[in-house]
């Protein structure tokens, strides 16, 4: 059974305070490894990237092998349904259009006489896009992260998709062709993100990684940051309920569970303010779960991380959902948009009783890839944003100089720059 927590209980503090900081990912410390693996491909390139492909993925190929080619692509999306491509289309035409409303202006004012400021927004050259092969193929993946690259303006798309024995999904590649990538390489692991980062005979190297992968690969990401940017290190995914006695229980268990079987390192929280309605909830969680695909998995996952809150009033789940900082925030209540003001932290908001989670996963349009384990407290979802850059733009004429010429050099004495002061005051024959 999942915990059971209370407000009123004398203990809530102490209760609540051990679900946040329980660690829901193995107690093994893999960065060594990773350090190993990138330290490797660096060396060797594409025969470190071989080893590994061939030791974790059992895919032997030639380096010309770890390319999927576009007749390969075009042959996986020919096996699709139709159904499901036309779908994939929509799905991405969504995307695109609510990421194209994320995209900055560029500015130029006048600050003062003579003096105009403003900023550049403009698209890094490559991106490369870690989709995760794991426990189940997310080709919603490949649209959530390519389609905004595409949009913010990168020139090149690079996938790397771990395809253990040789097998990947006809939809992952479709997904692939629809979002416009330019490349896909069948290598995951850390082995993909030193690829990525540091380039190979056959593999460029990329100015940013994105994506959810496993530790490895989180770890990965975490060590080439600063030689490459990165959008973000994912954990495992999680979703918090805010539920009122209102809702039909069958629903919030359905959205508790489409969490779950994610993996066995998931999280759901349901907080609602009716604990007879979060016993139902329970009680319908037991009785679904047998009939999923992933049973296994959801059962693990919501047994031992699972946690049904009750707390006295809705005026108190503001202060509990900032403290979760959660990755998915559901409101299922008869106001949701008043209380989604009180709120701070939460990676993606979903709005009402008709809301479930999972049409953000896929189809509504703002990416799924977003802050985890309280990350949310400080970060945001993938965007446009992750794939832009900011220049400064700085101009002055002889008169805008004079203006602001002499602060300048002023500070630039004080702090006992002569060079820096020099350069200005030069300029206004103040030397």
């Amino acid at each position: 059974m999942p915990k059971r927590l209370s407000n009123t209980d004398a203990d809530f503090e102490t209760a609540f305070d051990s679900l946040l900081t329980a660690s829901r990912e193995e107690k093994s410390d893999v960065d060594g490894v990773v350090s190993g693996i990138i330290a490797d491909v660096k060396a060797r390139g594409d025969e470190a990237v071989l080893e590994y492909t061939a030791k974790f993925d059992r895919l032997d190929v030639l380096a010309g092998g770890l390319a999927i080619s576009p007749d390969e692509i075009a042959e996986a999306k020919s096996a699709c349904d139709p159904g499901l491509l036309e779908i994939m289309q929509v799905a991405a035409a969504r995307i695109r259009s609510y990421h194209e409303r994320q995209m900055p202006a560029d500015l130029r004012y006048d600050a003062s006489e003579g003096v105009s400021l403003g900023y550049r927004w403009t698209a890094m050259k490559a991106a490369g896009l870690y989709v995760p092969g794991g426990t189940a193929a997310l080709f919603s993946s490949v649209l959530m992260n390519a389609v905004p690259a595409r949009v913010a303006g990168v020139e090149r798309l690079v996938v790397t998709l771990p395809t253990p024995d040789g097998k990947t999904t006809p939809s992952m590649l479709a997904a692939c062709s629809i979002a416009g990538v330019d490349e896909v390489y069948r290598v995951g692991g850390a082995q993909a993100i030193a690829a990525l980062a540091y380039g190979t005979n056959t593999i460029e190297p990329v100015d940013v990684i994105v994506g959810p992968g496993n530790a490895y690969v989180a770890s990965a990401k975490k060590q080439v940051f600063g030689d490459v940017g990165i959008d973000m290190v994912a954990g495992p995914s999680e979703v918090t309920v805010v539920a009122d006695g209102q809702n039909d229980p069958a629903w919030i268990a359905a959205d508790l569970l489409a969490q779950a079987e994610h993996d066995t390192s998931s999280q759901s929280i349901l907080i609602t303010d009716d604990s007879s309605f979060g016993d139902r909830v329970a009680e319908s969680v037991e009785l679904q779960v047998k009939s999923l695909g992933r049973a296994d998995i959801a059962q693990a996952s919501w047994e031992v991380h699972g946690a049904i809150i009750v707390i006295q009033s809705m005026e108190d789940a503001p202060a509990l959902v900032d403290r979760i900082a959660p990755e998915h925030l559901e409101l299922a209540v008869k106001d949701p948009e008043a209380l989604s003001e009180k709120i701070r932290n939460a990676g993606a908001i979903f709005l009402g009783r008709y809301t479930p989670e999972a049409i953000g996963d896929y189809i509504a349009g703002p990416s799924h890839v977003l802050p985890t384990s309280g990350t949310a407290r400080f970060s945001s979802g993938l965007s446009v944003i992750d794939f832009l850059k900011r220049t400064s733009l700085i101009g002055c004429t002889a008169d805008g100089l004079r203006s602001i010429g002499k602060g300048a050099a002023a500070m630039a004495e004080a702090e006992d720059l002569v060079a820096h002061a020099r350069s200005v005051s030069i300029r206004l024959n103040l030397e």
